[in-house]
């Protein structure tokens, strides 16, 4: 079986502390580039001040979303603490909006606050000006807990440790299918673990079985007063990969990993299921691993799955299998902990479920429905007896080549981009956008023209998981990026933008290439929709082209959003809408944030429907992967994708979308 091998490499640990702050950041820059890059001051009470710089996808504002999420470093003046973590903001601060509320999750921190963990509930956002002169100001309120996880004893460096999580979901702590479970496959991350000069080696299984000690490592779980010892598949400095004893007690307990006479503690919980898919990218999402029941084949997007055909899906955390603790043995063993999979959103029956022979590792064997729709990212999705869901993946469905027609690409363009070290992508669009008001009652609309251009270089260009095939939907919870990536912005030269109600010339963002933006007058993007064409000159990098969006007549109507203003987790939310054009589709995104047993936790999810649906369910499975808490829903319809080429790009496309957006509370 395939391990993924992410190493994280975090500093040393200091000894345990809370402290209760206020961050505040004032006038922040954003700089508008291949991400968007927030910079600028910032003081934490009882803590100090220094340098805050975050970033955030580019791409977040194309997505038809109401919220964003990244990464953010606080350097503290003495240059050598830091604190590192993950934040969610408002879209419509980027797109007319002048607040917003978000939150933000402390992961660790460098000196004083390595291993550091936290948690900022609420984060009070607001911005003046307008691109590319913008800029930000928040203040959060919440605590930072310093890392504790320091042993004693020998020489060296002590171990730490990051995280414990599922070998093939990376479900972090606090979501409802978080967890590992009896006799489940899992990965500690952290520092100093093991052996550093030690590669990761897989272990054999075979007859005595996996050793208890690999690289000078071992590890204990001890739960409500029961100590168990898992067995090592692999280990090196920064990840052990472990199975879990069955007979480990489920309940909340403390993982210890001892190295060089050192040890390092950490919270685990274990649960009796909690099923995590593999993917082909090793993400936890995007592309699942399925092979052919019979040949052993391998499907990917050249080679898709015929409705009809029985596949095995790999992963880890059915339930305990105290036979295969340490030794393989031949299946089978069922584990009937899944009551449903989803493919496409319709059941698929299935075949077997259980035991695949090796250590930890289970195989779910699921026929494909006739009635599932063809695509090369169709959502698959277990979920058991009580409706906790697995984590999200995605499959080829279709004869040979897969084919996404909706967004004018096959499963050809995804094996050749994908396979290349450099990938030069374009796009163009038009957005129209209905929000709450920024201030009392009411909505504000927001027009805006935008062009990006740039070449990726990295494994990850079709690795992320963000993309669903019609109809369906994805979540996400995994923190998984899916390899390295470097984005160059490319010069595309002048781009302008001829409409029914006037024209417009796209602005350069000055601090990079590659990036383009308009804000347009109101009622430049009717109601009764239109015609757009973008003209781009040419530039160093990028050649002349053309470019056509279509708006529909009439611009689709969100008919039901003060009912889906309260979202009950365990029902879903049904979504209804009127206008739009028969041959688009709808992408309806939400969010929500809350604290589950002491964890900040914020997740999100993607649905994607054909207009001519005029409406869509999207199931309780889906809702219920997020946490209870305050979020939003959106819903927005985009035109057909058209391609378009130009010298020096391997890939171009433009699309226009209307899109709503209202606050709602998860229950």
């Amino acid at each position: 079986m395939r391990l993924l091998l992410a190493c994280v490499v975090l500093s040393a640990a200091a000894q345990a502390a809370t402290i209760n702050t206020t961050i505040t950041v004032t006038n922040a820059t954003v700089t508008l580039a291949t991400n968007i890059v927030i910079s600028g001051p910032f003081t934490a009470t009882n803590i100090g001040s220094g340098s805050f710089t975050g970033t955030i996808p580019t791409s977040s504002l194309t997505s038809g979303g109401s919220s964003a999420s990244g990464n953010f470093t606080a350097t503290l003046s003495n240059g050598t603490d830091s604190i590192t973590g993950t934040a969610t903001l408002p879209l419509v601060l980027f797109t007319g909006g002048q607040s917003g509320t978000g939150s933000a999750t402390i992961t660790g921190g460098t000196g004083a606050y390595a291993n550091a963990t936290g948690s900022f509930p609420t984060v009070n956002y607001s911005v003046s000006g307008s691109f590319p002169s913008l800029t930000v100001s928040f203040t959060a309120v919440g605590t930072i807990t310093t890392g504790g996880s320091g042993g004693g004893g020998g020489g060296g460096a002590a171990p730490t440790i990051t995280g414990v999580l599922n070998n093939y979901s990376f479900t972090p702590p606090g979501f409802p299918n978080s967890g590992i479970a009896q006799g489940a496959l899992f990965i500690v991350q952290g520092t100093g673990m093991a052996d550093p000069s030690a590669q990761a080696v897989l272990q054999s299984s075979a007859s005595p079985g996996l050793p208890k000690t690999l690289n000078g490592a071992s590890a204990k779980v001890t739960v409500n007063g029961t100590t168990t010892t898992p067995v090592f598949y692999y280990a090196i400095a920064t990840q052990l990969a472990l199975v879990l004893p069955s007979g480990t007690p489920t309940g909340n307990g403390q993982i210890t990993v001892t190295y060089n006479g050192q040890s390092a503690s950490f919270p685990i919980q274990v649960v009796s299921s909690a099923m995590g898919f593999d993917s082909y990218y090793g993400t936890g999402a995007g592309l699942g691993v399925a092979t052919d029941n019979t040949t052993g084949a391998l499907f990917n997007y050249t080679n898709s799955i015929p409705p009809g055909t029985t596949v095995v899906l790999w992963g880890s955390g059915l339930g305990a299998d105290s036979a295969r603790d340490t030794t393989f043995l031949a299946p089978p063993t069922s584990i009937n902990n899944l009551a449903h999979v989803y493919v496409g959103g319709v059941d698929a029956p299935i075949a077997y479920q259980g035991a695949s022979g090796y250590p930890g590792v289970n195989q779910v064997d699921i026929t494909i429905p006739a009635s599932v729709s063809a695509g090369c990212n169709v959502s698959v999705v277990g979920v058991t007896a009580a409706g906790v869901p697995t984590n999200f993946v995605t499959l080829p469905i279709g004869t040979g080549v897969c084919a996404d027609q909706a967004f004018g690409i096959t499963g050809t363009d995804y094996q050749n981009l994908g396979g290349e070290t450099t990938v030069k992508e374009g796009f163009v669009g038009l957005s129209y956008v209905i929000s709450p008001a920024t201030s009392g009652s009411g909505t504000q609309q927001f027009d805006a023209a935008f062009g990006s251009f740039e070449k990726t270089t990295g494994s990850s260009y079709v690795s992320g998981g963000a993309t669903v095939s019609i109809p369906g939907c994805i979540t996400t919870e995994t923190l998984g990026t899916g390899g390295n990536v470097t984005e160059t912005g490319l010069d595309a030269g002048t781009i302008t933008l001829t409409g029914p109600n006037g024209n417009a010339t796209l602005s350069k963002i000055p601090q990079v290439a590659g990036v383009y933006s308009a804000q347009l007058a109101a009622g430049f993007i009717p109601t009764s929709g239109g015609s757009f064409t973008f003209q781009g000159s040419g530039g160093a990098d990028v050649g002349s082209f053309n470019a056509t969006v279509v708006f529909p007549n009439p611009i689709l109507t969100w008919t039901n959003q003060a009912s889906d203003a309260t979202v009950n987790r365990g029902s879903g939310v049904l979504f209804t809408w009127s206008g739009g054009s028969p041959d688009t589709l709808v992408i309806m995104t939400g969010d929500s944030s809350g604290t589950v047993n002491g964890q900040s936790v914020t997740g999100s999810f993607t649905c994607i429907a054909p207009q001519s649906a005029l409406q869509f369910q999207v199931p309780n499975y889906v809702t219920g992967s997020l946490p209870s808490g305050s979020g939003s829903l959106s819903i927005a319809n985009y035109t057909d994708y058209q391609t378009f080429s130009a010298t020096g790009l391997d890939r171009g496309f433009a699309a226009g979308f209307s899109s709503t957006m209202i606050n709602a509370t998860y229950q």
